[in-house]
């Protein structure tokens, strides 16, 4: 019997806006705020990063301009969205592999990135997928690696405002609380899971988190 194939909310919220996503998040701050989340990271030398969720692929070619020697590789379901994140890599001369898949089925070993970065996707993720991506990042990160995430703050954080709307997925945002993701992380296995910053930009009020693998405490020992 033949299954259905999967659904997913795209980047832009509609095929149609598709277009229209990467001049509205750069109008709006959004490429300065992964600026930001870049430079949380500590990326160095050889580190192989996942940047999952990519969507067009504006973070992962951010990182491959910025650290050239570091292997960039971005996931998303989204079809439509990828043809452009390739096009935008040919035109940047950097080569980066981006592959269709889901978060919550990672196509790739265990212990196998260094950092894995995740930029306004979480709250596009239905209920039950967001534990099981969490899982799935833990497993494919090393035991060095951790995970650094962008997203809106939820309604108990903040007010979200003109680009979540925009987006057609506030409603998603109900879940996206700061106590809900530090407990997720937790329960996927996550050591340390933290709130790191919190930001106002024109599209309203978003959050960064980071979650490692081993606790500091182990990793100082």
């Amino acid at each position: 019997m033949l299954q259905s194939p999967r659904t997913y909310l795209p980047a832009a919220g509609r095929d149609w806006s598709l277009p229209l996503y990467d001049p509205i998040v750069t109008l709006l701050g959004g490429n300065a705020a992964r600026r930001v989340l870049l430079e949380q990271a500590a990326l160095r030398q050889g580190h192989r990063v996942l940047d999952i969720g990519c969507g067009t692929g504006t973070l992962a070619a951010l990182i491959k301009r910025l650290h050239p020697d570091i292997e960039v590789v971005g996931l998303d379901p989204d079809p439509k969205a990828l043809a452009r994140a390739r096009r935008k890599a040919a035109r940047a001369a950097v080569s980066i592999p981006f592959n269709q898949g889901f978060g919550d089925e990672l196509p790739y070993p265990d212990a196998s990135f260094d950092r894995v970065f995740s930029s306004f996707m979480f709250h596009h993720l239905p209920t039950g997928e967001t534990g099981r991506t969490l899982s799935e990042v833990r497993r494919v990160l090393k035991s060095s690696g951790s995970l650094h995430m962008l997203d809106f703050e939820g309604p108990e954080d903040g007010v979200h405002g003109f680009l979540a709307r925009l987006l057609r997925s506030s409603h998603r945002l109900k879940d996206n609380s700061a106590g809900r993701v530090l407990s997720l992380m937790s329960q996927a296995g996550f050591a340390d899971p933290k709130k790191v910053g919190r930001q106002r930009v024109l599209f309203g009020r978003i959050a960064y988190y980071r979650a490692s693998v081993a606790s500091s405490e182990a990793g100082t020992a």
